[in-house]
């Protein structure tokens, strides 16, 4: 097991100029050009958009993996895309008013706090936390959930077990079926935030301790 580990390890290049890297690029560049468009009411060419570069995510981590190309760049770049992707839809959503506010905070907190924490964590204590499976599906969720939201077809009528208007979907009124999706990956992320939180202050505990054995 330890071997595995050490040659997953070496396997991590210091290498920028790789195809994974290169679709990383074309994804951000991606969201601006989502954004003018869904702001200019065309809602079917900034779901392609958007939904191209969610997609791509998968895709750009399958040929990391199987030509062996993961870079440290990588690592940080791919969920950093993810993060800045994930805020733009929100954003975009709560613009057209698609999406109630309290979601659009909760995301946007929610990535701020992991793009704030993953960057501290590295540059202070020289450490990362992986992404895990959950995150993923998580992140696949709330994906599948905007981009129905974007589209906005066909619109539903709400289940009317609550009065409360910023509960599409629960409350009576028009809504989308994407809804379903983004609740489903809020509580999925807040979930995986908590464990991702956990592992970040190990990883702290551990430099510490290991500090303080490098001065005795």
């Amino acid at each position: 097991m330890a071997t595995r580990k050490r040659n997953d390890a070496d396997e991590v290049s210091n290498r920028i100029f790789t195809v994974p890297n290169l679709i990383s690029t074309i994804r951000l560049c991606l969201v601006p050009a989502f954004l003018v468009l869904l702001l200019n009411g065309y809602d079917l060419l900034a779901t392609f958009l958007f939904a191209l570069a969610a997609g791509t995510d998968w895709v750009d981590g399958q040929i990391a993996r199987r030509t062996h190309a993961v870079s440290r760049l990588g690592q940080l770049l791919d969920p950093a895309v993810d993060r800045i992707l994930m805020i733009a839809g929100v954003a975009g959503l709560l613009a057209v008013g698609r999406l109630p506010l309290w979601i659009v905070v909760v995301v946007v907190a929610r990535d701020a706090l992991l793009l704030v924490g993953g960057a501290y964590l590295l540059k202070r204590w020289k450490a990362r936390v992986a992404v895990i499976y959950s995150g993923k599906v998580a992140t696949t969720l709330l994906f599948v959930g905007f981009a129905a939201l974007l589209l906005n077809w066909p619109v539903l009528e709400g289940l009317g077990v609550v009065s409360a208007s910023w509960l599409p979907g629960l409350s009576a009124g028009p809504y989308s079926w994407g809804i379903w999706f983004v609740y489903a990956g809020l509580a999925l992320a807040l979930a995986t935030t908590v464990y991702y939180v956990a592992a970040a202050l190990g990883k702290i505990r551990a430099a510490r301790a290991s500090d303080v054995e490098g001065q005795a």
